[in-house]
C-alpha cells in the first residue's frame, strides 16, 4: 500500500518475528508505520485500491451461508469480516490479525454495526492453532500476500489449507498478474513502497501456483479490478475432499490474544 516520504508500508505481512530480533520489536509492520494513526487506514485503502469494488466481489465469491465458519486472514480493521457477517448473520465469522491497534478499530467497528465477530490477535501462520485445524468452511484474505516474502506466502497458504475443512474454499483479493503496460506502470508505486522482493512475484502472477503447491485444487482467477496502484485479482481455490483432519483444540468464544 502507498506510503509517504520513505515511511514503512501501510500494511503488514503476517509472519513470525525473527528469533534473534529485539524483544520489543514488532513481529509485523504496523498498518501505517510512521505515517500516522491506524485510524487513517480505511480511508487510504479506499482512496488507492477501489476497495468497495473488489471487496463486494470477494464477499460474493465467499458466498457465506448459515452455519458456515468464515475466517478472515489478516483482517486488519475488520471491514471485510463485518461485511461477511452482515451478509449472513447466521454464519460464524472470525478475524485474525497480529496488530492490536488494527483489532481495536475492528472491535469498535463490529460493535457499532451490531454484529458478532470473534477477533483473534495472532500471526497468520498460526491460523490452524487459533481457529482449529479443519474447522473453517471458507478462508478469505485481502491485500496481505503482496507484503510477504515468497516463503511467508507459502506458509500462509499452508496455514489456510490446514484451517479449512475438506471441500472448503479459499478466496483471496490481492495484487496479481499485471497484464497491461498501464497496470504495470501503476504497480511500480507498490513495488517502490513495499519492496520489490515481496511485490514483484505478485505482479508476475505467482499466487495461483503457490496455492497449488499448498495443495489447493480448482484454482482460478475469477475477477480483475484495475486500480490506481495496479490491478487487484480475485482468486478462488478449494481444499480437496478427503478424510477430515484431526481437529485442533479451538479457543473459547469471544476474543483471544494468541500473538507470538
Amino acid at each position: 500500500m502507498p506510503k509517504l516520504n520513505g515511511s514503512p508500508p501501510l500494511s503488514r505481512p503476517l509472519e513470525s518475528a525473527p528469533a534473534d530480533g529485539p524483544e520489543d520489536s514488532p513481529a509485523f509492520t504496523p498498518a501505517l508505520g510512521r505515517l500516522g494513526s491506524t485510524a487513517a487506514y480505511d480511508a487510504v485503502i479506499a482512496l488507492f485500491t477501489r476497495e468497495r469494488r473488489w471487496r463486494a466481489a470477494l464477499v460474493a465469491l465467499a458466498a457465506p451461508s448459515p452455519g458456515d465458519v468464515l475466517v478472515d486472514l489478516g483482517c486488519g480493521t475488520g471491514t471485510l469480516a463485518v461485511q461477511l457477517k452482515q451478509t449472513c448473520p447466521a454464519a460464524e465469522v472470525l478475524g485474525v490479525d497480529p496488530d492490536p491497534a488494527m483489532l481495536a478499530i475492528a472491535r469498535r467497528k463490529s460493535a457499532r454495526e451490531g454484529v458478532d465477530v470473534t477477533w483473534h490477535e495472532a500471526m497468520g501462520d498460526r491460523l490452524p492453532a487459533v481457529v482449529g485445524a479443519g474447522r473453517a468452511t471458507t478462508v478469505v484474505s485481502s491485500l496481505v500476500f503482496h507484503h510477504c516474502t515468497t516463503p511467508v506466502k507459502r506458509a500462509l497458504f499452508a496455514a489456510a489449507f490446514a484451517a479449512l475443512r475438506p471441500g472448503g474454499t479459499l478466496v483471496v483479493a490481492d495484487y496479481g498478474l499485471q497484464r497491461t503496460r498501464l497496470m504495470r506502470g501503476l504497480f511500480l508505486v507498490i513495488q517502490a513502497v513495499d519492496g520489490r522482493a515481496t511485490t514483484v512475484p505478485n505482479g508476475r502472477g505467482v499466487l495461483p501456483g503457490l496455492m497449488r503447491d499448498a495443495g489447493f485444487v480448482d484454482v482460478a482467477e475469477r475477477d480483475v479490478v484495475p486500480t490506481a496502484t495496479g490491478s487487484v485479482s480475485l482468486y478462488v481455490a478449494c481444499r480437496p475432499e478427503g478424510p477430515p483432519v484431526a481437529e485442533a483444540s479451538v479457543p473459547g468464544s469471544g476474543d483471544s490474544r494468541d500473538a507470538l
